[in-house]
């Protein structure tokens, strides 16, 4: 996450901000500038080319600043989602405020690493969005968070800290945050996108497993026999265990966690060095993050708190997570050559 500050009067913002505490400005996030912009008493932001944009219209329902030229007045990141709770679910309506700043700061990372992201208004074959669905909600039944063909479905409970904590302490989880969950999911998604041809497959094949192996069997197998006892030496985490998919998608969530907390670092002088000037993943990882998240960690400790990262990154997850930004790296070289 970049360090943001008020054009107006310089002073520090945080992403979420849609007015400046100190001077009063109103703001509306700019996808294209990637930045907080001053928008007037009406909403209104006019470019340097003299474009005119307006701040999207879930400002009051769930707090968007993203700035829109659409003529719904929805933005990109709003545009995302197909289904919301209902009016009348104050209760699901207030933690679907919240799933969308996480979902934000996810498209935020996604364009900060120059991935395409289309919506399936745009791309109906290939697109993504999202049903953001409470099962606490007494007109939902069960919700189960997942991925298929672009859609991604997240349970809105998990918003709530106290659900969110007994779910993780049953599953014997040691991390577990709603933007975690959407990291995770649209792993699924960009493997679905970009571990298409047969090297790539290949490759995802040697490091990750059989992708072909039945899904179903393989959380029977999971749930009932639970992890390998040495899967330690080799994921991320138990859950990476029960089928290749999930090993590339938990992988993926933790390329996403360690590249946007090492640019917050940055960003904000916590280190002195460059994220941008390694040449692979892997080097910033050795290099940067693994001194970082034992200081971060240690830090929490000194507050009383869990550690703030709490895993272990062996040699094959190293290479993993390689992979995953390699991935990436393709994608915008791609992109740019259209």
């Amino acid at each position: 996450m970049k360090a943001f500050r008020c054009r107006v009067c310089d002073s520090a913002l945080y992403f979420e901000n849609s007015r400046c505490i100190h001077c009063g400005t109103r703001l509306g996030f700019s996808r294209e500038e990637r930045a907080i912009v001053p928008v007037d008493d009406e909403g209104r932001y006019v470019d340097a080319d003299g474009g005119e944009w307006r701040v999207c219209r879930n400002l009051t329902l769930s707090g968007c600043t993203w700035l829109t030229r659409a003529e719904t007045g929805y933005c990109f990141s709003c545009e995302l989602t197909r289904t919301r709770p209902n009016d009348e679910d104050a209760m699901a309506l207030e933690q679907y405020h919240r799933a969308e700043e996480a979902k934000r700061h996810l498209v935020f990372e996604l364009d900060g690493h120059g991935l395409d992201l289309r919506s399936k208004k745009q791309d109906p074959e290939n697109g993504l969005c999202f049903d953001l669905i409470s099962s606490m909600s007494e007109a939902t039944d069960n919700v189960v968070i997942g991925h298929a063909d672009g859609v991604i479905t997240i349970d809105l409970a998990e918003t709530d800290a106290a659900y969110r904590e007994r779910v993780r302490a049953k599953l014997a989880e040691p991390y577990r945050t709603m933007l975690g969950h959407f990291r995770h999911e649209v792993g699924h998604y960009v493997e679905w996108q970009l571990v298409t041809d047969d090297e790539t497959v290949a490759q995802a094949r040697e490091l990750f497993g059989d992708e072909t192996a039945d899904y179903q069997a393989e959380i029977k197998r999971h749930y009932s026999e639970g992890p390998p006892a040495d899967w330690k030496k080799s994921y991320i985490s138990e859950y990476a265990t029960m089928h290749p998919w999930e090993d590339f998608a938990e992988t993926w969530a933790h390329f996403l966690h360690i590249s946007d907390t090492v640019e917050t670092a940055a960003e904000f002088g916590l280190t002195a060095v460059n994220p941008t000037a390694f040449r692979s993943f892997r080097d910033l990882v050795s290099g940067v993050w693994l001194p970082t998240s034992t200081a971060l960690n240690q830090i929490n400790r000194s507050m009383g708190n869990d550690d703030l990262y709490p895993f272990v990154i062996p040699a094959p997850v190293l290479t993993k997570l390689d992979f995953v930004s390699t991935l990436v790296t393709r994608a915008r070289i791609a992109r740019d050559a259209v």
